[in-house]
């Protein structure tokens, strides 16, 4: 185990090399740059443009040198943590993103929780209940939930959450709250106002796993070695958590490192709708300024999810299926 955690987590290494180089270079493939941005957005309003204060400003944030050099000056930093310096809000990339990321990861973490704790019981119910009024029932309300846009279903919420329990959700806490430090009350707030996003980004991720739960477990119970173990007087429970719902579970675990920042890529226009100060919004706009360093770091963010993810879903499916060996080889 340790041996393959070391191979692992050196793997990881030039994995986050190239995906820095491919993103930097895919940020920088636009024609111009931030202050080129800035440029046009000026002229369009009437603005007067100084020449030599754009020039002073590209060769103070080194805009004038070549990619490459940019690349080393980023990537140097980013080894000293030093996320560079974003040129729209005129501020070092770890003050801007500030409690951004604290409220994503917070955001992320429920509604993954969120995804595992409605869909497995539900998709296991529908498994053993194939046909049922239950099973109809419940595969109705997930092809909604399929079929309803996020964004939909957040206006939706919106208004009942305002209606019903008086909670505006406008944030992710009370606006006395925002720019206070951490207290009970301000975690309150943020757990009063935390459900509708959770709701609304994991929706559509639970109604897609509770049919694939559903259709993999049905497999599974239809296999030899169950119904043999219930030939023997195996308890139906048992019989059901011993093997046929691990195996039924592979597909999920190996979905982890997908899952991971596809949560925090699919909530970008939730977060819009919702104005909730995660990094989704933020990283639109970074996108689309052209402020490469905090785009970068925001991309970067993503992709380390990616490959903890991926690192956590390979050991949990070695623990889970007896058959899968981390060394590789054939178990006897």
């Amino acid at each position: 185990m340790l041996d393959y955690l070391a191979r692992r987590i050196l793997m990881m290494v030039p994995t986050l090399i190239a995906i820095s180089v491919i993103t930097f270079i895919i940020i920088q493939l636009p024609p111009g740059d931030y202050l080129s941005t800035m440029i046009a957005e000026m002229e369009s309003q009437g603005e007067a443009v100084d020449p030599a204060k754009i020039e002073a400003l590209r060769a103070h944030y080194g805009l004038d040198q070549p990619m490459w050099i940019q690349y080393l000056r980023w990537a140097t930093g980013l080894l000293q943590g030093d996320f560079g310096y974003s040129f729209e809000y005129q501020l070092p990339v770890s003050d801007v993103v500030g409690d951004r990321v604290l409220l994503t990861i917070v955001l992320n973490f429920a509604t993954i929780l969120f995804i595992y704790l409605v869909s497995f019981p539900i998709g296991i119910y529908s498994a053993t209940h194939q046909y049922s009024v239950g099973d109809y029932g419940l595969t109705f309300i997930g092809f909604l939930g399929l079929a309803t846009p996020n964004f939909l279903l957040a206006l939706i919420l919106l208004y009942f959450a305002n209606v019903w329990f008086g909670t505006s959700i406008g944030g992710l806490m009370d606006p006395s709250y925002i720019d206070q430090p951490w207290s009970l009350a301000k975690v309150l707030s943020v757990l009063e106002h935390l459900w509708v996003p959770v709701v609304v980004i994991g929706t559509a991720g639970t109604a897609a796993m509770i049919r694939r739960l559903r259709a993999n477990l049905l497999d599974e119970l239809q296999k030899q070695y169950v119904v043999t173990a219930r030939a023997k007087g195996l308890p139906p429970f048992r019989a059901l958590m011993k093997y046929p719902l691990r195996m039924a579970m592979n597909p999920f675990i190996a979905d982890i490192g997908n899952m991971l920042p596809q949560v925090v890529s699919g909530s970008a226009v939730v977060s819009m709708v919702l104005s909730l100060p995660t990094t989704g919004p933020m990283l639109i706009g970074a996108l689309q300024s052209q402020d490469m360093y905090l785009a970068g770091s925001f991309l970067m963010f993503l992709a380390l999810l990616t490959v903890i993810g991926m690192l956590v879903s390979d050991l949990a499916l070695a623990w889970l299926d007896p058959r899968i060996r981390l060394g590789g080889g054939t178990a006897r």
